[in-house]
């Protein structure tokens, strides 16, 4: 099966599906390999009420390789390069499998947002709130950061 035809496969179980409220995908009108995935900052988090953006680019070899997953709305999270937007999650990565899908994978991100992992940060920043415990600043940069760069539900 080529990418192509996989992800065409997913964009009609997305389509068909009942809507998901917390994440949205939309493929790029030229080019199906090239997705924008939009998610709603999850439930007690110091991102709710925010809608995050995420650029999404499907390579030829999927889904034997995973997608490359990205925020292009700057967020403060510890596994996610302020300036990059790089997301550090082991299912972008080793722990990728075939049966993961797009929708899978922002949910993932989605558990990531709600259980961020401070011991491998790629913002050391944010990292060094949470390992010294200090929830409330995190929370505080975090939803600062929310505030000024995602749009509000």
């Amino acid at each position: 099966m080529t990418a192509k035809t996989r992800v065409m496969k997913e964009y009609k179980e997305i389509s068909r599906a009942q809507a998901d409220e917390a994440i949205n995908l939309l493929p790029n009108e030229r080019n199906i390999l090239a997705w924008k995935g939009l998610v709603k900052g999850p439930q007690d988090s110091p991102y709710e009420g925010y809608i995050f953006e995420l650029g999404i680019r499907v390579p030829d070899s999927y889904p034997l390789a995973p997608p490359a997953v990205h925020f292009v709305t700057k967020i403060f999270h510890p596994n996610v390069h302020f300036k990059t937007g790089e997301i550090c999650l082991d299912i972008l990565k080793t722990s990728w499998s075939p049966a993961w899908t797009l929708q899978a994978v922002c949910r993932a991100i989605l558990a990531l947002l709600s259980a961020p992992a401070p011991d491998s940060p790629l913002n050391c920043d944010a990292g060094n709130l949470l390992r010294a415990q200090d929830m409330r600043g995190y929370a505080s940069m975090a939803r600062m950061y929310a505030v000024e760069h995602a749009k509000p539900c």
